[in-house]
């Protein structure tokens, strides 16, 4: 059983686990419903939407790597809120992050609060970060945005742990590529202990 909180618990073999990249997700997760997807917000739309009709869980959980300036290499973040960071449609006179006629709000609130963990907003966008001086998010990745969105409009809980492997900064590839593989021991200590 995978425990979220007090009042809430789901079984593992109901659980799908959702990774970018395999290298994320380690050998921890090879004998669990794992879903590689592939970089990028297309690529983990269109995986987790086939998988979803292929098998529907009764839990989304999104792990993977993130960047971020306000927490610390080899943190957890567990992430409730989520904008669209290369949605930019002011021109038109939408908000930033807004998505057009979608009547969605530019910053998505969707998933569960895993107990103990801080929380942050994740800015999602097709760019790997390098310069990060944005203040509305605070955890920057390339896929958690259309997985919350599909969750959501598929009425699937959904829980999004992000492992901070870089500060989006003029060092994140260096970092990240000698992060990215720790984050698997991470999520197993705070999901299988």
């Amino acid at each position: 059983m995978i425990r979220i909180n007090e009042e809430l618990e789901f079984p593992i073999e109901d659980t799908l686990f959702v990774f970018a990249l395999d290298s994320e997700a380690g050998k921890v997760f090879n004998d669990k419903n794992k879903l590689i997807t592939g970089i990028g917000k297309v690529n983990a739309a269109m995986e987790l939407t086939k998988e979803i009709y292929r098998k529907r869980p009764k839990l989304i959980v999104n792990l993977g790597s993130a960047g971020s300036q306000g927490f610390h290499k080899g943190d957890v973040v567990c992430c409730t809120q989520f904008i669209q960071r290369d949605m930019d449609v002011r021109g038109l006179g939408f908000s930033l992050y807004e998505t057009p006629l979608s009547g969605i709000p530019p910053v998505l609130e969707y998933g569960l609060q895993y107990n103990g963990l801080p929380q942050g907003i994740c800015g999602s966008g097709d760019s790997f970060e390098m310069n990060h001086f944005e203040t509305v998010y605070n955890i920057v990745d390339m896929e958690a945005y259309p997985l919350a969105l599909i969750a959501m409009k598929e009425d699937i809980p959904f829980l999004c742990l992000k492992y901070i492997s870089d500060d989006a900064g003029s060092d994140a590839a260096d970092d990240w590529t000698v992060q990215v593989h720790l984050a698997s021991e991470a999520f197993k200590t705070i999901l299988f202990s």
